[in-house]
């Protein structure tokens, strides 16, 4: 195996440190063609459909390929804008943010997404470029789960496993218990509150994974419940006024419940 060299390093040069935040991802446009490709990406994914290869590479290939992407492109026309993909924009202001946050100190920033672009491997060099040699990677996920968390550092581990000369990793693949993150979904419920005025009841809704996941250990599930409870005590309500619930089932098999 032939790995990537480091032609342009320059010996005694600083080494810099590097914060890299990485989404899931989004098509490049609302096209079919954008969105199958990214379809494709998202859904080959080992850690997204546990199924033997082969038997889900001929369905993914021969049925759903060839049917969800042009019903996927009319419901991306829905929620896009003219500066393009939402989750994208907003990934970018989150992280010029914390750039902002960190402004005079020396560290290198930038955004990946999973799938589509701007890609890992491509960021991954970018701070390469930059000099990074200490890198820490944080999966803009509160809550861990195989399907994101882990499969964000999969493309970390296997972009690393080409290269010559590796950097001093860090990462961090949760914060769903972290109160900074508690009070600011606190902030956003109440600021919700104050303008729409207070329902019966406060529905906090989480994507959905297969049951099977949480059977085989995947925390997922517990630490949406966990951040559905700390949230909950911030806003001094009790279980009787919220629920959590789940969504975007994908198959046939039982996903999470509610």
């Amino acid at each position: 195996m032939k790995y990537i060299g480091e032609k342009d390093f320059r010996h005694g040069q600083r080494d810099r440190a590097g914060v890299l935040l990485v989404n899931l991802g989004t098509p490049n446009s609302t096209e079919v063609a954008d969105v199958r490709r990214y379809l494709a990406e998202f859904l080959s994914d080992p850690r997204i459909v546990e199924a033997p290869r082969l038997l889900w590479k001929a369905v993914l290939h021969g049925i759903i390929l060839r049917t969800r992407p042009r019903k996927s492109a009319e419901a991306y026309k829905e929620v896009w804008t003219d500066e393009g993909s939402p989750l994208l924009l907003e990934s970018q202001k989150i992280t010029q943010a914390v750039a902002a946050h960190f402004e005079g100190h020396d560290i290198e920033f930038g955004l990946a997404m999973r799938y589509g672009d701007p890609s890992v491997p491509s960021m991954m060099e970018k701070m390469r470029q930059a000099g990074v040699r200490r890198l820490l990677v944080l999966p803009m996920y509160p809550q861990y789960s195989a399907t994101t968390s882990g499969s964000v550092m999969d493309a970390i581990y296997a972009n690393l496993l080409k290269r010559r000369w590796m950097p001093e990793l860090r990462t961090i693949n949760q914060f769903f218990d972290q109160d900074s993150y508690i009070e600011a979904l606190a902030a956003s419920v109440r600021e919700s509150w104050e303008t729409n005025g207070r329902g019966q009841k406060l529905v906090l809704s989480y994507h959905g994974v297969p049951k099977r996941y949480l059977v085989n250990g995947d925390p997922y599930h517990c630490q949406c419940h966990k951040t559905s409870r700390l949230l909950a005590d911030k806003l001094g309500i009790s279980s009787d006024d919220y629920m959590t619930v789940f969504q975007s089932r994908f198959g046939r098999e039982e996903w999470l419940q509610p």
